[in-house]
This record gives C-alpha cells, structure tokens and sequence, in this order.
C-alpha cells in the first residue's frame, strides 16, 4: 500500500456533496488532496502523463500548482532547484498549462503532439526534445517501454512515474470515468508507478459514453473486433490499481477550447468539390448510398465538409473518427449523421452547452475509445474508412508534408492523419492553394514542386483537392499524377511555373534514362528558398 500525502483540507471542509456524489469507492475520498499539498512530490528528470486530446480531458489543478509552486519560489533560476519534466500525452492538452509549463522551461521532452504556441517556441529553439508519432502507435510504445530506456529511477517496471488524468467519476471499483476524451489515459494509467486523478465536477458525469480496452504487449495482443461504428468491445470505465493512486483533487476548471476555427469561402469551396466527387462515387456505385464511415481532421476546411454533408444527399451516415468539432452537432441534428465514434469531443465552449443540456438526444448516438482503438489501421482498413485531412503542402507526385514548416520548423506533430490516410479506402487531402504571406496575399504556394518534408507519400494519397478544383490519382504513374495535381490544384499565379517545372524537368529525365518520377534537384525548393529570401514563392523562373 502506497502512503497517502498529508491532506490539507481533508479534516477541515472535507470534500464537498458534488464529490460525494461522484467518487462512489469511499477509500479513494480518503485520499483527497488539494493540489498544492502535492507539488512537493515531483522531481526533477520526471517522466509524467497527462490525459487529454486536442485540448479536452487534461488536468488543470495540479499541473497549474506545480507551474505556481515554481514561478512563487523562483526555482526555475537557479540550476539546483529548476525543475524539467518528461512530459506524455495523447496529444494536445489546454495552453494554460502546456503553454505556462514551457514558458517556465519546465518541459524537458514532449511527445507526441503538440499545439502549443510556446511549446513549439521550446522545441524549435531547442529547449524541449521533441519526437511526433503516429498516434495509434503512441501509447503502445509507450507501454513498449520505448520512451523510458534511458530513465535511471523509479520502478524499472513502469515506463511513467506518475499520471495526472482528469475524471468524471470513480466507480466503486475504483475505475476511472474519462470526460470528453480518452486519447491514451488508459495507457498512461497503466504505465505509471503512482496516480492523481482530478475528479471535475463543474462537468456532467459521462459514464457510458466510453468504451476502454488494456493494453496488451507481443505475443498477447487481442484483435479489435469492430465490424460496425456502434460496436462495443470493452468497458465504461478505465480499470486501475487502486494502491498507486496517491491522491484524489476536486476541479471544477472548464476545458480551454475556445472557439472552431471559423469557415471561409475557399474552404466552402473544397467542401463542395469533395462533395460532389462523393456524389459521383455513389453514382458510379463505388460507395454506398449512405457512404462508407467518415473520418475527418480538424480546422475550417473539416467543419466546412461536415457541414457541407449536413445538407448534402447522404442519409444514415457514419463516423469513425479522432475528434467531432461543432459542425458535427448541427450534422447530429441534421438527422443525416446516424452515427459517430471517436476518441475526443472538441466543442466550443457554446457548443459544450448545448451538447450537455441535450445529452439525451446525443448520448446513444456517440462512443468515444482510446486513440489506440480509434486510430487502429486493423479497423479503419476493415471499416473502409473515408479520411480526409488537411496538409501544410503537397508536392506535384503527391508526397504531403502535415508538420514541417520550410523543412524544418516544427509546427504541431504528425497526428493521426497518416494513421488513416495509409489505410482508409480513399485518401483524401485538402488543403488551400495558396496562404498570405505578411507582404502577399497568395504568397505561399500550398501545390510545390518538392514538399520539403513529407510525412504522407505518394503511395498513400488518392485525392488531392483545394478551392480551385479535385484531382483525383488512383491508378496513374507519377507523371500522369503530376500535371492532374498542377491542373486541378494549383492557384493561378503558380499553375504555369508548375507546369514549367514539370516540362523541363521531365525532358531533362528522359534524357538520362530516369524519367520515372522527373526532378530537377537544383530547382526542387526553389519555391521555399525564394520565400525565405524575398517573402513569397513567386519565382521569375528556373535555372
């Protein structure tokens, strides 16, 4: 039995009727803390997990007691008391405390997704070890024990020393009642040597809407036996060993999601070309009338699809998914979207109202799993899934780049997106043709010659779609892709360098035996060296 922490509040107010109500095994109320009675447990060189996933599910009181033990004592000065933690996530987590946390240069290592303003700052200056990862893949290495080869304390059994992770009720088991996420908190609970579990009562108890499945290792690992959206493979609640949790912490902090990123007429526009193609497939009766299960990124380009689908022909759709954004509410009430599975709800603060205040009418209608079962490529490959994501640039072969800015500025991490790209029945990317830079409006060319990194091949994509049109590339060789992609894709004030890159570029190959797939290697990141030079990607020619 693990000894409990010396709690402040317990015999004073004890905990409140809220907290009663929710945390139904009495032992674990013996364990009530508040969080700043905790800060003191954690050292440095740490190896934490969090639950979350796009900003949804994370702890707030304890990491935010922990950021404000160190600001108030000034430990991050001075190199014998500064503190650096190993940080694990399912993916993102709020910016009140990620953001603070790397502000405060108290993250050492982060994986394996990131949306953080500040974070990025730390990896890109080189303050934070940063290593993105397919997402399905995530908490199996990490129950692998891969993050934690070179960890020198703790239980060498467990890969974490702790894990913080948000609930929304205890059962009487013990069990741990996720809220509008699950993302990889079963395998952090199941990694860690000691837990805290922050109970928030400000949201509604979620119990039934998840479905939680262990994690095995090689050679016990079980198949998913998911033929259909609805089915229900696991538990309700995430099962844990009662004597390594260390303390129980009342929230009542919102999560920090802020509002969808708005739609616009360009992503209107690619919503509607994907749509109509959609429409054609079913016509050509290569997809079902109610399509095959959809899954779909986030940003405006995914909420304008989704609510383009709402009005669009197809009836008694279904979703196998990582995150529903608020257009999936209004596709919900649409009565069009049958069904929805996914491992995170990321609602505006309005639209987590009114999902809560009609949970009835949602909550037979909606699962949410581990990001290791919702990105599984066992079930998005027998599903048939339909993915669609949003790249940063996509070369004329088809080779997409979703991370790297310039090759080389980290931006948020890879995602899921590969996940289902690699294995969805169509591959969709959609993306703008072009960006503003601070001196031209449609100064970054979203179609290049060369992607200057590339996290999706050109053996992964079927479709390539933007404002200006849909290219679709099953069944053509890479010079048959290319001038489709530059055609279809490419804005106007680059389609006629494209093309002139390709032209040459395709002589200069054939002359010398290597015209599969024509590169010329001196002009392939002309469009990115021009940027960086001259702040656009409008180039006067080739060499």
């Amino acid at each position: 039995m693990r000894s409990t922490v010396l709690l402040r509040n317990a015999g004073s107010s004890g905990p409140s009727a809220a907290l009663r109500e929710r945390v139904r095994r009495p032992a674990y109320l013996n364990k009530l803390a508040h969080p700043d009675d905790l800060v003191g447990l954690f050292k440095n060189d740490d190896y934490i997990g969090w639950s979350g996933f796009t900003g949804v599910g994370y702890p707030k009181m304890t990491p935010t007691a922990i950021a404000n033990h160190a600001e108030a004592n000034n430990l991050q000065d001075h190199p014998d008391t500064k503190k650096r933690f190993n940080l694990f996530v399912g993916a993102s987590v709020g910016p009140e405390v990620e953001d603070r946390w790397a502000r405060m240069d108290m993250i050492a290592r982060r994986y394996p997704h990131q949306v953080g303003k500040d974070v990025a700052k730390g990896i890109n200056a080189g303050r934070i070890e940063f290593a993105d990862k397919h997402l399905s893949m995530f908490p199996q290495d990490l129950t692998y024990g891969y993050y934690s080869l070179r960890k020198k304390h703790g239980d060498p059994r467990k890969p974490l020393d702790w894990a913080i992770v948000e609930a929304t009720a205890i059962t009487e088991e013990g069990y741990i009642v996720p809220g509008a996420s699950v993302g990889a908190t079963p395998e952090i609970l199941q990694s860690a040597e000691k837990i805290i579990i922050e109970v928030n009562t400000k949201i509604p108890n979620l119990e039934g809407l998840h479905d939680i499945n262990h994690s095995f290792v090689p050679p016990n690992r079980q198949p998913y036996l998911v033929v259909h959206p609805m089915d229900r493979i696991g538990l309700t609640a995430i099962p844990i060993d009662p004597d390594r949790v260390v303390a129980v912490v009342e929230s009542r902090e919102p999560d920090n999601t802020g509002k969808n990123a708005p739609e616009n007429d360009q992503s209107r526009a690619i919503a509607g070309h994907l749509i109509e193609f959609l429409a054609d497939e079913v016509s050509a009766g290569r997809l079902p009338k109610s399509l095959l299960p959809l899954q779909s990124g986030i940003g405006n380009v995914a909420n304008s699809i989704i609510g383009g689908l709402a009005d669009g022909p197809f009836d008694q759709v279904q979703v196998w998914t990582e995150v529903l954004q608020d257009t999936f509410i209004r596709f919900f009430d649409s009565g069009k979207l049958a069904f929805a599975t996914a491992t995170s709800i990321r609602f505006s603060p309005e639209g987590f109202d009114h999902f809560y205040a009609n949970w009835e009418d949602y909550k037979d209608r909606l699962l949410l799993r581990s990001q290791q079962v919702a990105n599984s490529p066992e079930i998005i490959r027998r599903l048939g899934v339909i993915a669609m994501n949003t790249p940063l640039e996509v070369d004329i072969y088809a080779h997409a780049n979703s991370t790297n800015a310039l090759g080389s500025r980290m931006l948020n991490g890879l995602g899921g997106s590969a996940d289902f790209l690699r294995n969805a029945k169509l591959s969709i990317m959609h993306t703008p043709s072009v960006r503003p830079t601070k001196t031209d409006p449609t100064g970054i060319s979203c179609i290049v010659p060369f992607a200057s990194h590339i996290d999706q091949t050109e053996h992964d994509l079927d479709i390539i779609v933007t404002e200006q049109g849909l290219a679709d590339l099953r069944g053509l060789s890479p010079r048959e892709r290319a001038p489709v992609i530059i055609e279809k894709c490419a804005h106007p004030d680059y389609k006629d360098l494209l093309h002139d890159y390709y032209e040459r570029a395709l002589h200069e190959c054939l002359a010398r035996g290597a015209g599969h797939e024509p590169h010329m290697l001196r002009n392939a990141f002309k469009f990115h060296t021009n940027f960086m030079e001259h702040g656009t990607m409008k180039i006067k020619g080739w060499d």
